[in-house]
């Protein structure tokens, strides 16, 4: 077994996401302190959920993150936690965006999320076929019929 499997109590798994997210209305207030405080608080969401990040870009409007979860958490509920915490403490810590982010939303409603994985469909049917299964041609075989 690879060694860049991770483990669980009852999984060995190799999940990795690639997030991207833009402030809302495209802003760039993410700068200086600002970017920075993101970047930090992005982190500490990610280290207290298991999440680990293989890297990240905070830009001027957006954020990057290439990021290995458990089986348990879903994409979706790693954009909730990541861009709802940082959303309400960076809101919070800078009361200036308030004026600009007058709804308390810093983040843009949506999210662009594509698994990445390192085992290709063709390495996946070729390790199946080799299991000596039935030679017909159904495509979820039974071992032995």
């Amino acid at each position: 077994m690879s060694e860049e499997y991770r483990k669980g109590s009852h999984t060995i798994y190799d999940l990795q996401y690639h997030f991207v997210w833009v402030t809302k209305y495209r802003y760039q207030v993410l700068t200086g302190e600002i970017a920075t405080r993101a970047r930090d608080l992005i982190r500490q969401t990610c280290e207290a959920r298991n999440i680990t990040i293989l890297s990240g870009h905070v830009g001027k409007d957006h954020v990057h993150m290439h990021v290995s979860c458990p089986p348990e958490l879903s994409p979706s509920k790693v954009a909730q936690y990541v861009k709802g915490r940082s959303s309400r403490l960076i809101q919070q810590e800078f009361p200036h965006l308030k004026k600009r982010y007058w709804g308390q939303h810093l983040w843009g409603r949506g999210y662009f999320c594509a698994s990445i994985g390192k085992v290709t469909e063709n390495m996946i049917r070729a390790y199946i076929e080799q299991q000596e299964m039935a030679k017909d041609k159904d495509v979820f075989r039974v071992e032995g019929e």
